[in-house]
């Protein structure tokens, strides 16, 4: 009979297995990459969709940890803090593109059934879009600052996937790339531009 595991001992296991699962998950599937016995996860998961739950919501933390130090580091400066909650994003796709990647893995069922994993990836894109609240209220950027945190993050996403898949050339490259489609970005929100209403609303409004 297996003994009783104290709350600790459960945390730091669960720690350790996802710290192994990431790297290994998506080539190896979940029995291959824990580096234990093919049972022993289930001492302290449910199934294998819950271990994936647990990983990407360990990289939805470290990957929101991420902007929120380039946020403090630039408090004061929004334009600052903007450009470096960018390059954190991109230090963190490309330092740690295993973890990236599951962080979007399109293959686990139902994801709102993990509380931890809604929490992770809810204080991550919060980061994205509180950036360009403060952006829209200090009158630098206008828009909707939920809609353009998604737009910003779409585009940052975009590339990441397609410079981790190998589809960019390699001139112009991968900074060359994103450079530019920030500062279209940038300009296109700017305040002094006049920021057209959403398709919906336009249709809505027409009907």
């Amino acid at each position: 009979m297996p003994k009783n595991l104290s709350s600790a001992e459960v945390d730091a296991f669960r720690a350790r297995l996802c710290a192994v699962a990431q790297k290994r998950f998506a080539k190896q599937g979940v029995d291959g990459a824990l580096g234990c016995s093919p049972m022993t996860p289930y001492r302290y998961f449910r199934n294998k969709e819950e271990i994936l739950a647990a990983v990407r919501a360990a990289a939805f933390d470290r990957f929101a940890s991420a902007l929120e130090e380039a946020a403090r580091k630039t408090r004061g400066d929004l334009r600052a803090g903007g450009q470096a909650m960018g390059e954190a994003y991109i230090r963190f796709a490309l330092g740690d593109p295993d973890a990236y990647r599951l962080m979007f893995d399109l293959s686990q069922p139902h994801p709102d059934r993990y509380p931890e994993l809604v929490r992770a990836s809810a204080r991550a894109r919060h980061m994205m879009s509180a950036a360009l609240e403060a952006l829209v209220k200090a009158g630098i950027f206008a828009g909707d600052p939920e809609l353009l945190g998604y737009v910003f993050w779409a585009t940052m996403h975009g590339l990441v996937v397609l410079h981790l898949a190998g589809k960019l050339p390699e001139k112009p490259d991968f900074p060359t790339i994103q450079q530019e489609a920030m500062r279209l970005l940038v300009a296109g929100a700017r305040s002094d531009v006049a920021a057209p209403k959403p398709q919906a609303a336009r249709q809505k409004g027409t009907s």
